[in-house]
Order: C-alpha cells, then sequence, then structure tokens
C-alpha cells in the first residue's frame, strides 16, 4: 500500500512539475511576444547597412555578393523584399555572363516562392534552368526544390490524376537526393525522419530528429524548423504536452530570429484553442496572422483563414456571454443597494474589459476583411496568370509550326544543291561547279527568307512593336514601312533586343552585319530617341 501511495505521489508530482515547466515557457513565448518589435529592429538595422553597402558599390562582383547577403536576410522575413533583390541578382548575374551565379539565383527563387506556397511558380522558375550545365554543387538544392515544389503540388491540388502524376514525381526526386546525399548531413537526415514520421516509426523518428537538433541553438531558422517538426512527432504519439512544449520553442526562437513565414504559433493558437484558451488562442492567432500578412505567405494565409474565423467567433461568444453576466450583476446591484459602492467599482471594471475586447474583435474583424480582398486579389492573379499561359501556348504553337516548315524547306533546298553538286561532278564540269559556289545568291536567298519569318513570327507576337517604337522616337524620325508586314533593319536589331539579346556582336552574327554597322545603326537609332538614356530599357518593356 506504501508503494502504491509512492508511486501515486511520484506521478503527481512529475504532472505538477511538467504543467509547471510549461507555464514557464508560455511566460517566456509572451514576453518575446511583446518584444517582437525589438527583434525586428535589430533585423533592420543590419538590412539597411547592407542596403547601404550595396548603394556605395559600383562593382558587379561585391554587389551580388552583399545582393547574396540581402537575400539571406529577407529570405524568411518578406517575400516581397526578397523577390524584388533576386531579381536584381538576377540582373547582375547576367551582367556577369556567369552561369554558375545565375543558376544559383535562380534556384533561390525557387526555394522562395515554394517556401511561400507558389508552388507552380517554383516549378515554372526550376524548368529555366538547363539540367545538363548544371554545376555539382548545386545539384542537391534543384533536387530539393523540384522534391519540395511537388510534395506542395500533390497536397494541394484536389484532382486525383495530378495527385498521382505530382506523387510520382515527388518520389522520383526524392529518391535521386537521397541517393546523391552524404547519410549525416541534414537533408539526409531530414528526409530519413520524415520517411520514419510517414510508416509511423516514432521513436526512431524523435532520435533522427535529436541528432538534428544537437548542435543547434534557439534564435536561428533551423532549430525553428527542427522543433516544429518535433512537434508533429508527440503530436502522433499523442502526447500534447511535449508537442505544445516544441512548439513554444519553436515559436521563440522564429521571434528571436524575426521569422515571419512560421507556423507554430499558428498551430500552438488551435491547440489552446481546442484546450478553452480562447484568450491565449485569440492573441496567437492575431500573432501569426501579422506575421503572414507582413510575409505576404499565401501557404499561411490558408492555413490561418481555416482558424481565424472560428477563434473570433468562441471570442466574440465570450464576450456575449461576459455582457449577460454584466447584466446580472447589474439586477444584483440594484436589489443589493447596501453594496452600492462596490457594485459600481465591479460595474465599471466590467465595462472597461467589455470595451477592449469589443475592439479586439474589431481590429480582428477588419483583419479578415483584409484577408478577404488579398483572396480576392489572389483569384484576379490565378485567372490572369491562366489566360497569360493560354496565350503561351498559341505562341508556341505558331512558333513550332513556323520552325517545322522553315526545317523541312531548308532539307529539300539541300538535297536540290547536292543532287547538282552530283550533276556537275559526274559531267565533269568543275568550272560550272567552281561558278555555282562562289555565287552568294543562295546565301542572299536564303538571309532574305530568314528575315521574312523573322519577322512575319516576331511581328505575330508583338503586332504593335512599331507602333510603339514610334510612341519613344521624336516625331520627325518616325520609322515608315512600306509593307507593314516586314521590319527594316533597324527595327529588327530592336526587336532582338527586345528578346534579351542585347550583345552587338551576337546581333551582327545573326543579321549578318559587321559589329561597326551594328553600333552605328544602334546609335542612330538613339540619336532619334526622345530619351536616349532609357531608350533601349523601354523597347525590353514593349508588350
Amino acid at each position: 500500500m506504501k508503494k502504491i501511495l509512492f508511486f501515486i505521489t511520484l506521478l503527481v508530482c512529475s504532472v505538477l512539475h511538467a504543467q509547471s515547466s510549461l507555464d514557464s515557457l508560455i511566460g517566456v513565448l509572451e514576453f518575446k511576444m511583446d518584444k517582437r518589435a525589438v527583434f525586428d529592429q535589430e533585423k533592420k538595422i543590419r538590412i539597411k547597412n547592407l542596403e547601404a553597402l550595396l548603394l556605395s558599390t559600383t562593382n558587379s562582383q561585391e554587389k551580388y555578393n552583399i545582393l547574396s547577403d540581402i537575400i539571406d536576410e529577407y529570405r524568411f522575413y518578406s517575400f516581397d523584399k526578397a523577390l524584388e533583390y533576386i531579381e536584381k541578382a538576377i540582373e547582375i548575374a547576367e551582367t556577369l555572363d556567369n552561369s554558375l551565379y545565375l543558376t544559383k539565383t535562380k534556384l533561390e527563387l525557387s526555394l522562395l516562392l515554394v517556401d511561400s506556397g507558389r508552388y507552380k511558380e517554383s516549378i515554372d522558375a526550376l524548368n529555366e534552368i538547363n539540367r545538363d550545365s548544371l554545376p555539382t554543387s548545386l545539384e542537391n538544392d534543384y533536387y530539393i526544390a523540384y522534391k519540395e515544389g511537388y510534395s506542395g503540388l500533390e497536397y494541394n491540388t484536389t484532382v486525383k490524376r495530378a495527385k498521382i502524376r505530382y506523387s510520382k514525381l515527388y518520389a522520383a526526386y526524392q529518391d535521386s537526393l537521397y541517393s546523391r546525399l552524404d547519410a549525416k548531413s541534414e537533408e539526409a537526415l531530414r528526409l530519413k525522419e520524415k520517411q520514419l514520421r510517414d510508416s509511423r516509426k516514432l521513436d526512431e523518428a524523435l532520435k533522427v530528429n535529436s541528432q538534428r537538433l544537437k548542435d543547434l541553438k534557439i534564435g536561428v531558422r533551423g532549430f525553428s524548423l527542427i522543433t516544429f517538426e518535433r512537434s508533429l512527432l508527440y503530436e502522433l504519439k499523442n502526447n500534447p504536452e511535449k508537442q505544445k512544449e516544441y512548439l513554444i520553442l519553436s515559436a521563440i526562437s522564429d521571434i528571436e530570429a524575426s521569422v515571419k513565414d512560421n507556423a507554430s504559433i499558428g498551430n500552438l493558437a488551435k491547440i489552446m484553442f481546442a484546450e478553452g484558451d480562447i484568450d491565449r488562442a485569440h492573441d496567437y492567432i492575431n500573432f501569426s496572422f501579422d506575421d503572414a500578412q507582413y510575409y505576404n505567405s499565401q501557404i499561411r494565409f490558408v492555413n490561418i483563414a481555416n482558424s481565424l474565423p472560428m477563434i473570433t467567433k468562441a471570442y466574440e461568444e465570450r464576450s456575449e456571454m461576459q455582457k449577460d453576466k454584466l447584466q446580472n450583476s447589474l439586477l444584483f446591484i440594484s436589489v443589493l443597494a447596501v453594496f452600492l459602492t462596490i457594485a459600481i467599482y465591479l460595474v465599471f471594471k466590467q465595462l472597461k474589459k467589455l470595451s477592449v475586447a469589443r475592439n479586439k474583435l474589431k481590429s480582428a474583424n477588419k483583419k479578415l476583411n483584409e484577408f478577404n480582398l488579398k483572396l480576392n486579389a489572389s483569384n484576379e492573379d490565378l485567372k490572369r496568370l491562366y489566360e497569360e499561359l493560354s496565350e503561351s501556348d498559341k505562341v508556341k504553337e505558331h512558333y513550332i509550326g513556323t520552325f517545322l516548315n522553315l526545317y523541312s524547306e531548308y532539307i529539300t533546298k539541300l538535297d536540290v544543291y547536292r543532287k547538282l553538286v552530283r550533276k556537275y561532278v559526274n559531267a565533269n564540269q568543275m568550272n560550272a561547279l567552281l561558278e555555282l559556289s562562289k555565287s552568294k545568291q543562295f546565301v542572299d536567298e536564303e538571309l532574305e527568307i530568314f528575315n521574312k519569318n523573322f519577322d512575319s513570327s516576331f511581328l505575330h507576337i508583338y503586332p504593335d512593336f512599331v507602333k510603339r517604337v514610334n510612341e519613344l522616337l521624336k516625331p520627325d524620325e518616325q520609322i515608315i514601312l512600306e509593307d507593314s508586314s516586314a521590319l527594316n533593319t533597324e527595327l529588327r536589331i530592336l526587336a532582338l533586343i527586345k528578346l534579351g539579346i542585347t550583345n552587338s556582336s551576337r546581333i551582327a552574327k545573326i543579321l549578318r552585319y559587321s559589329v561597326n554597322t551594328i553600333y552605328n545603326y544602334r546609335a542612330a537609332v538613339k540619336s532619334a530617341s526622345k530619351d536616349k538614356l532609357i531608350f533601349e530599357d523601354m523597347i525590353k518593356s514593349i508588350q
């Protein structure tokens, strides 16, 4: 009997100690939440110093290095800013003509898009990378980006056939990645933990998670991510106390690192709501909403949207209950006139609480309206993207048809030329054959056909190109074409610049002119423009 009492006492003490430890962690979390602006200010100072350093240098290599540091600061802090600086880094990489930098930055773009829930855009960015020329040092990141992209598409699609296809692609890239990784690397351990978690080998998964976590300190992104994944394991083990503990640790780490792209505190809000702690659920979900709004994360908005109305409604209902209690208290106070002074004080105190609750509710409703506006804007963007993709398909079909037709004609002409040469050789008409090889007529005819096909294809895509160019030229320098279906030399040069071919040597090779001639044409058309400094940039922006 004494042993049983001892074990019961030990169990009660253990539970009380665990609860005390959890309460302490919650206290630390809420203290950090109050200090969020302090951590954010430290990050803003670091970013401001880097941006000042960027403005102070004119060296493209140094600019690229500084941009990389700025992107690292913004990656989990502000999606829009991270995207802006990644696009600047891509421009610098193109200026440096450095394929390694260009590929590396495009991979960063893909990972940013997938982290923010823009899975289709992430896959599109990856498809721009030439797999055959991918450096070995970037291959792992390449497979990781594809794996995460298809994982997100599989999870979010409701179309069965698409889900099956995305699942197969995800598995293929995961297997390819796993076979390449060092077994002790972070990514390999993360994959191993996920496989163990999916197969419900939770104790083994916890050991792998501990191995990943052992060298990390709170306040870095890695610690936040691994403790969040540890909370998932305890959720599957049906251990809510441990689940909350690691969600809190993850949330504290996110706040200290100024990570706005976070999930821990939103999940914590759901748990608090399920346990009936409406106040904390309301505070945590609004804190998470503010971070998601600052970061502009589509996936976080969707997750929060599933919980915010429910928690807000519960908070509103509880406020109504408090209001009912207040009315009952007033009735009771009117009967007990003896305690009038005390009752007035209590009423004032309750009214003050109710006012605060209404203000919070008003703020929550305002945020919900803002969120709905963002969702509507996202739907409009998706509709526009679909229209652009449809138009892009039509352009591709036109180009494929033009290419196949041109290629077929070249094969026919080469065969005719081969037969003619064979005829002269068989007839021993070497002089005639020599005269044939000296003639430029064949090349000139082919060049004329090339120009005609180029003009037709380009004007098919940009039918208003000549009009837009003339809008950039001085009134007395307008380009008037006799044939509206054909471009002149100046317009062909500008068309190539619009297509991204800005190097005069490359333009000269394509159009079969000397480099000096191209320089002269470019200089002449710039002189005819309204603003020489931005003329070619405006040409590139023509739609």
